[in-house]
């Protein structure tokens, strides 16, 4: 009986992660759609959604911090930050009390633009979320919330074996 269990975890697993991957995919697509309706890279995209998004959760992103969430390297970030400033896409700040901490926040056109872009989109999720009953929607957000700090706790302790195989 356990491993009928395990064999149904894993199954319901596996379908949950291909839905996952799926929604990975259009999410992906979506970002390269409103970084080219933007005439951005999409890594200056990213960053710049980034960057609003904290600032909309009230936690303004520093340099490193945004290096962390879009994987890029000290300098790459800087390039990129500077490219993002001399555009008037975000502003950097020293907004901490130690002035040494620099604050990103986006333009206020960026806000504008990614409103517009994606609201309707918004409203789409909105009228399917509406579906379902609202203890369902926070144990969802419960449940992504472990899978996430699940996939972090992975990441963290795969750091270290990031080699490639030997032949």
């Amino acid at each position: 009986m356990e491993e009928a269990m395990r064999d149904g975890v894993a199954a319901q697993r596996e379908r949950l992660m291909e839905g996952l991957r799926i929604y990975g995919g259009h999410y992906a697509e979506l970002s390269r759609r409103f970084a080219a309706w933007l005439g951005l890279h999409s890594t200056d995209a990213t960053a710049v959604l980034e960057i609003a998004s904290a600032e909309e959760r009230g936690a303004p992103l520093s340099p490193a911090r945004l290096s962390e969430r879009i994987s890029l390297s000290t300098g790459a970030t800087t390039a990129l930050l500077n490219r993002l400033e001399a555009a008037g896409h975000i502003t950097r700040s020293r907004e901490h009390s130690d002035r040494r901490v620099i604050t990103l926040r986006s333009g206020a056109h960026i806000q504008e633009r990614a409103d517009e872009f994606f609201g309707p989109l918004a409203h789409r999720l909105d009228t399917a979320m509406a579906h379902y009953p609202q203890d369902l929607l926070e144990r969802f957000e419960s449940f992504m919330a472990d899978l996430n700090s699940t996939m972090e706790a992975h990441l963290a302790d795969a750091e270290g074996r990031t080699s490639a195989p030997r032949s």
